[in-house]
């Protein structure tokens, strides 16, 4: 069995006392990080066993001891919402917005995802590994203990599996937990442009069950937005993942209010992502579900389009979750320190509300925050030792900047 004594932790942030374990923080309740300063933490079997103060620490069988000499210790980064898979990058299309096209001009002219999704089909099922390998480890530096990856570059059935193989592999290589959403509804391939009934079927009648056969995706995504996915198109397609088993993590209201957010809920969606474009309506319509609002700041911010109203959304009582986007068009970042640098600058939550959105919240929007997203007993050692800081506040006050030490994944030292 493995054990590990940390001792000497200046602050272990996200503590939930036993008893007291939330599926997510909601509301005001994001407002608070439970902290314990001058702290113990012991660890045993890659699972948390306990925690304290230095002065009342018990007395541990542990061969590994490691004194953090004044360092923080908080759960690991939960990044749900990233599409870390992909064959290029694509810097060309950021000098074209600098000089005014926008997002759907660029998309129009063969840009955007149809570009990604030539350059995805061009290259080996090797190559599209290692380099996702390198990007999964420079995540895993910046903080990120558990990610969820998506298909959608391939758009057609050989491409949309290489890229659902190459994140069963990452899973089976990594030991951070990693989960896969299904998006081959991320935009109408050139042959379909004028026949989204067709490629609609393709996706329910051919992809889908050779997806669920091979038990290569945990979601079901669909870009719902004006120029991609009607609300209409995207219920037929939630409706046929729900038939194998895949729950609905859902692309909605980035670029206008395009009814994604009310579909998502009613088809039961875990998260719905982006909310660039909500209104009361939308906001009514989470409150009385259990989907979760997840922001991607970091496209808005690359974008230079407008920011979500993450304060509305909080004092709506609604549990807030922040993820990278990572990807090669609109957020070639998957920076979660640099995330919460932008939700605190641009959208106005205070850090606690931020680190909350990105670990216990995070985990829910993954379903496994009875896993990890917290210090907590039981769930998996999934932390991170930061340098000597002050306080939670100097993680995205220090923008820019890395505040990992060392990694803890399954309770053992990267």
């Amino acid at each position: 069995m493995h054990h590990l004594l940390i001792t000497n932790i200046g602050k272990l942030f996200g503590i939930e006392k036993s008893g007291q374990e939330k599926k997510w923080r909601k509301g005001s309740e994001m407002a608070v990080l439970n902290t314990i300063e001058h702290a113990w933490l012991y660890l045993e079997d890659h699972k948390i066993h306990s925690f304290g103060k230095m002065d009342d620490m018990d007395f541990f069988p542990a061969e590994n001891v490691y004194d953090a000499e004044g360092r923080s210790v908080l759960p690991a980064w939960v990044d749900s919402h990233t599409h870390l898979v992909f064959g290029a990058s694509r810097e060309q299309e950021f000098v074209d917005r600098i000089h005014g096209l926008s997002y759907e001009e660029i998309a129009r002219r063969g840009g955007g995802i149809l570009n990604s999704a030539r350059r995805l089909n061009d290259i080996s099922e090797e190559q599209l590994y290692d380099l996702s390998c390198e990007r999964l480890h420079r995540v895993m530096c910046q903080g990120t203990g558990a990610i969820e990856i998506k298909s959608g570059y391939g758009l057609s059935l050989y491409g949309e599996m290489k890229m659902l193989r190459v994140i069963r592999k990452l899973k089976e290589h990594h030991s951070i937990p990693i989960k896969a959403s299904f998006l081959a509804a991320h935009a109408y391939p050139p042959e379909y442009r004028q026949d989204h009934d067709g490629y609609l079927k393709l996706i329910i009648e051919q992809m889908l069950p050779q997806v669920a056969d091979e038990g290569l995706a945990d979601y079901m995504d669909v870009f719902c937005e004006k120029g991609f996915f009607s609300a209409d198109e995207t219920a037929r397609l939630l409706e046929a993942g729900w038939k194998y088993g895949l729950k609905p993590k859902i692309h909605a209201n980035q670029l206008h209010r395009s009814g994604g957010v009310q579909v998502g809920i009613q088809h039961k969606a875990i998260s719905v992502d982006h909310l660039e474009c909500i209104g009361d309506e939308e906001i009514d319509a989470l409150k009385n579900s259990e989907t979760i609002p997840t922001l991607l700041p970091g496209a808005a911010f690359f974008l230079g389009i407008s920011y979500q109203p993450a304060r509305k959304l909080i004092d709506a009582d609604l549990p807030v979750c922040l993820a990278t986007d990572y990807n090669p068009g609109s957020c070639p970042s998957g920076n979660v320190p640099l995330l919460l640098s932008i939700a605190c600058t641009q959208m106005k939550m205070t850090p606690e509300e931020a680190i909350n959105a990105v670990t216990l919240n995070g985990a829910a929007a993954l379903e496994m925050s009875q896993e990890i997203g917290s210090i907590a007993i039981g769930k998996k050692a999934n932390l991170i030792v930061t340098k000597k800081i002050p306080s939670a506040a100097y993680i995205p006050y220090d923008f820019g900047n890395n505040p990992v030490d060392r990694m803890l994944v399954n309770g053992v030292f990267l």
